[in-house]
């Protein structure tokens, strides 16, 4: 069985876009957010704010997850995108061994900002960052080394060279040509409400460099605020370890 290549990220980190960037290479079988199908929508849903109308999906639960991610790893390379929190029920060594582990992170006053846009009444648990920091801690003291850390704003900035340097950190060849596509549908990645949440991917057509963006968190609601100043620290521990563009 091949390992997974697990992209442990926060919402509104530019994952998706990564993930369609490795949906690219055709060379894995690329899985969106499955784990977070099943906690947002699934039987046994974990959700903190689910509702008796929201949306549910019959028969789909964490087994049957579990069970499609180790059929596809059986037979070829796989690479999945998914948040921590979905799984950290799920956090034992065994577990986590049938991954090979990589964080991507952004800063929170854009992440927070972000999902107030969409979710204006979201909370803690869905943003990520604390679980995020607990799984990075647990696999670094049980590797002996920090798993590999992309940031957000160095892939916009030099989506190249973090490309290159993430595909050598996790052992797998760098495709340059994977960074461009066509602007269009993204069915592969809509289980949630349609896509609505990806309209700049439908319309990108690749990861190009982009200037870095700053956020002024001083203009959000306090509440937004709040979540931001609690998640910083956990967003900045791992951001001293992130991956720099390889130099020649």
């Amino acid at each position: 069985m091949h390992k997974i290549l697990a992209l442990w990220a926060t919402p509104r980190s530019t994952s998706t876009a990564f993930e369609w960037m490795m949906r690219m290479r055709s060379d894995m079988t690329c899985f969106h957010e499955p784990f977070g199908e099943w906690w947002y929508q699934g039987e046994g849903a974990r959700w903190p704010r689910i509702k008796p109308d929201s949306p549910r999906t019959p028969g789909l639960t964490f087994e049957s997850v579990w069970h499609n991610l180790r059929a596809a790893a059986e037979k070829g390379p796989v690479f999945s995108k998914d948040f921590p929190h979905y799984i950290e029920h799920m956090w034992t060594d065994e577990f986590l061994s049938y991954f090979n582990h990589s964080f991507l992170i952004r800063d929170p006053a854009k992440v927070a900002t972000s999902m107030y846009k969409h979710w204006p009444d979201f909370v803690l648990k869905e943003t990520a960052f604390v679980e995020q920091h607990e799984l990075f801690d647990r696999l670094s003291a049980q590797q002996g080394k920090p798993p590999p850390v992309i940031d957000s704003d160095d892939l916009l900035e030099d989506p190249h060279g973090i490309v290159e340097a993430y595909c050598r950190a996790v052992g797998i060849p760098f495709i340059p040509e994977a960074l461009s596509w066509e602007p269009g549908a993204r069915d592969e990645v809509s289980w949630y409400d349609g896509g609505s949440w990806h309209g700049n991917l439908r319309m990108s057509d690749g990861l190009k460099p982009q200037p870095r963006r700053y956020i002024d968190i001083s203009d959000a609601p306090d509440r937004v605020k709040e979540i931001y100043e609690t998640v910083l620290p956990h967003y900045e521990a791992l951001h001293q370890h992130r991956l720099q563009a390889l130099t020649l």
